[in-house]
């Protein structure tokens, strides 16, 4: 798994590919669609596919002329899961430094 989120947060550390995500989120998309908004050539584009598409986060078909995108949900469920635990971890570390401070705080005020 740790490899997995590895390659993940690889894939999404370029904003270029985090709005491809955001954008596929919402559904399917040709290439030509997904490239528009980005102020860079076509083939430095596909490079941005091409490394997602190897993370495992989308999927691509073609049919005829047009490539569609699609989003891989399960990269993101992994990730989502990964985060969830860190975030329990840690608010159970800061709920219990928490309560020392506050114990320290009142036995200073004896």
């Amino acid at each position: 798994m740790a490899n997995q989120l590895d390659t993940f947060f690889g894939a999404i550390a370029d904003p270029t590919r985090r709005a491809v995500i955001e954008r596929l989120v919402t559904g399917p998309a040709s290439v030509s669609e997904l490239a528009e908004p980005h102020d860079m050539a076509l083939p430095s584009f596909l490079k941005h596919l091409n490394k997602l598409e190897q993370a495992g986060l989308i999927r691509t078909i073609k049919t005829g002329r047009t490539r569609t995108a699609y989003i891989e949900p399960a990269p993101l469920a992994q990730a989502e899961h990964w985060l969830a635990r860190q975030r329990k971890l840690w608010e159970g570390r800061l709920d219990r430094l928490a309560l020392l401070a506050e114990q320290l705080e009142r036995e200073d005020k004896k």
